[in-house]
């Protein structure tokens, strides 16, 4: 009899331990997006349960200071959670996270949104191929991507510019996702060149993700140009370049020494030939 008192006990407690660990579902839940990102599908989600994310994340009990980090890392526990609530398979959860990444792409893949598409903006989308350095056009709709942080400029960007930067970012595309470090090296090395003429200072990987439109612009569009135009032809027609402009150079070109000696000689058979042509200006 004893016994018979003790059995529901036990089994009204596991039930409230389950209860606990599993959070009621949600009244309404969303179809996730192809390439969407698991933090935007979270914040659509939020949205039609007319509550933010946070208030999404305490219900589901998971720390909110999580927020963009579960899209690159997520626990079975959490994902089981996440799956409960939205009344979805726990797979369907992990696919909306970033696969495991080589050291290039993932140096090259932004930790916060730096860029995003106007047109599905409006409509909730945050995708995953947004925070690749590499990404240029949206794969929904084909609009260019813009950035997100920056101030938008009304002045027009030149479509030379334009078209060369898409050309450049399908070039690090490649470079990434290749199985040697040439193609990346190169195209880093083309990079890092742009940053000495724009004058900014930083790792080549972060400039292809700037918020400021024109250096990422500029960068890409060096990578492309690099496969037509020795770069140290570039320097020659610098004029502004600054000391540490040059130093970036030198860096750029620091396992080519003909390039080296070209961006150093250069300069100085330009500095002989003013000279020359003021004296003769002067007879």
């Amino acid at each position: 009899m004893d016994a018979d008192l003790v059995a529901p006990c036990e089994r009204s407690s596991a039930a409230r331990e389950d209860c606990a660990v599993t959070p009621r579902p949600l009244p309404k839940t969303v179809v996730p997006f192809p390439n969407e990102l698991l933090s935007g599908w979270l914040s659509r989600l939020a949205a039609a349960n007319y509550c933010d994310d946070a208030e999404l994340l305490a219900h589901i009990e998971i720390d909110t200071t999580y927020g963009t980090a579960l899209d690159f890392s997520i626990d079975a526990a959490a994902a089981e959670k996440i799956a409960s609530a939205a009344r979805v398979a726990p797979d369907v959860v992990r696919s909306l996270t970033f696969p495991a990444m080589t050291p290039r792409e993932a140096s090259l893949t932004a930790l916060m949104p730096f860029q995003h598409c106007r047109q599905c903006s409006r409509e909730g989308l945050s995708l995953r191929h947004w925070r690749r350095a590499w990404a240029f056009d949206c794969r929904v709709c084909g609009t260019r991507l813009v950035q997100t942080l920056g101030k938008t400029r009304d002045e027009q960007i030149p479509d030379k510019l334009i078209y060369r930067a898409r050309r450049g970012a399908g070039m690090l595309e490649c470079a990434a996702r290749s199985r040697g470090p040439k193609k990346l090296r190169r195209a880093m090395r083309a990079v890092t060149f742009a940053m000495s003429l724009k004058t900014f200072r930083g790792d080549p990987s972060f400039a292809v993700q700037n918020p400021r439109s024109e250096v990422r612009l500029f960068c890409l569009a060096a990578i492309a140009a690099a496969r037509s135009q020795p770069l140290a032809k570039a320097a020659i027609i610098s004029k502004s370049i600054d000391e540490y402009a040059r130093v970036a150079l030198l860096r750029a070109f620091e396992k080519e020494p003909r390039l080296l000696a070209a961006v150093d000689h250069i300069p100085q058979r330009r500095a002989t030939g003013a000279g020359l042509m003021t004296g003769k200006s002067h007879n």
